[in-house]
This record gives structure tokens, C-alpha cells and sequence, in this order.
């Protein structure tokens, strides 16, 4: 051994974590709807839908534009701003994704959608966990 003792220097390294992508509304639609299929909070299709709308037990309302009649989306329209009580509705493009989001595919090994449904229209019943898309999504439609 040396009599000069190596000293060592410990240098401190600030790590920037930087954030996540930003969260685009799609994203947090579909977690949302997830979240909600999983706590059995979900009315899939037209009928399960007015339903849920006409009992007033609905959350959240998701309608496809490429319906085909143009009297599905008046229907939809008109129960979620009947009352006091106006439920949120949001509008997607795509039936087939909006069917996906809502569980009603198959899934195969891989993770991939096989044998989608399209859907017309989802509400939320019940929300489930709350969590962070379920926030920023409640946010953007109240502005």
C-alpha cells in the first residue's frame, strides 16, 4: 500500500427525465373505454346505449360519424342534452376502432384484434379506477 490515499470523487449527474409523448385525446379514449370494459361499466351498441341514456346512468357518451343513418346520430345527439344533467359526447371516425376499444374483437396470441365488431355507439356507465387519461379527457371536454 501507498502512503497518498487515492481519493475518489463522487460526481453528481443530474438525470433529466424527460416526459412521456403527449397524450392525444384517441389514446386516452381507449384507455378510458378499457378501463371501464374491465369494471363491467361499458353499454356497447345502439340498444344498450339508449338505454343506458334514457335511465340517465351514463358517463360518458362515444358516437361514431360514419353511421349510416343519419337518424342513429340525431337519437344519440338528443339524449345526451335531454334534461338537466347534459352528458359529454365525444365523436370518432371509425366504427370498427370504436368497436375494438370497446372489446368487441377477439384477441389472438400475438396481442393483435381479429374478427372486429363495429360499433355505432359506447357509453360509459362506470368509470372503474380513476386515472390520468380519465382526468385529461374530462378536462378537454369541459373546455
Amino acid at each position: 500500500m501507498s502512503d497518498i490515499e487515492e481519493q475518489q470523487i463522487v460526481v453528481e449527474e443530474e438525470v433529466v427525465v424527460e416526459e412521456e409523448a403527449s397524450v392525444t385525446l384517441e389514446d386516452c379514449i381507449k384507455k378510458v373505454l378499457r378501463t371501464a370494459l374491465v369494471h363491467d361499466g361499458l353499454a356497447r351498441g345502439l340498444r344498450e346505449a339508449t338505454k343506458a341514456l334514457t335511465r340517465g346512468e351514463a358517463q360518458l357518451c362515444v358516437l361514431c360519424d360514419a353511421v349510416t343513418e343519419d337518424a342513429i346520430s340525431k337519437l344519440v345527439e338528443a339524449l345526451c342534452n335531454e334534461g338537466d344533467n347534459k352528458i359529454p359526447l365525444i365523436k370518432v371516425s371509425d366504427a370498427k376502432q370504436l368497436g375494438e376499444w370497446a372489446g368487441l374483437c377477439q384477441v389472438d396470441r400475438e396481442g393483435n384484434a381479429r374478427k372486429v365488431v363495429g360499433a355505432s355507439c359506447v357509453v360509459v356507465t362506470n368509470w372503474g379506477a380513476d386515472s390520468e387519461e380519465r382526468n385529461i379527457l374530462l378536462e378537454s371536454l369541459s373546455q
